[in-house]
């Protein structure tokens, strides 16, 4: 499902955790434990948050094929491309979960600042997504509004 080898896969995860462990930790989570496990190990992910998070991961690694196989096929677009290492892709430097809402136990909302850079100049995606479970129990993003602020 991974469009580049297990060796091209990073030790710490893109995704930072999104946020400080309860302890306080601020150290970036492994990759094999945090969204790799979603990612690389076929594993569901079990919330909108977590889903959100490794589908941010895996634009930083330019795994298409995951991030199609998490979009809800009432949204994918025909032509998503994210090869990371394309000439002008972003450089995706960190991600921010700012709200977590489960609205009820099939749909829930995920407001995120995503930085990267592009063509020398730091670039921010601010956005609320939004999630659906499936009947077959997995989550899948469904569409987002992009702020201005």
């Amino acid at each position: 499902m991974t469009t580049s080898s297990p060796a091209a896969r990073p030790l710490d995860c893109p995704c930072g955790g999104a946020a400080p462990d309860q302890r306080g930790n601020t150290k970036p989570p492994r990759f094999a434990q945090c969204c790799g496990r979603f990612i690389d190990g076929g594993e569901a992910a079990p919330t909108a948050w977590e889903l959100m998070r490794s589908r941010y991961s895996a634009y930083v690694l330019g795994d298409t094929a995951y991030l199609r196989a998490t979009w809800d096929a009432s949204t994918c677009p025909a032509d998503l491309d994210v090869d990371a290492d394309a000439p002008g892709a972003p450089k995706w430097l960190g991600l921010q979960i700012k709200r977590y809402a489960a609205i009820d136990p099939t749909h829930a909302e995920v407001e995120f600042v995503a930085r990267f850079k592009t063509g020398g100049r730091a670039q921010r995606l601010h956005e609320t997504s939004r999630f659906a479970r499936g009947e077959d129990g997995r989550w899948r993003y469904v569409d987002g509004d992009v702020s201005d602020h």
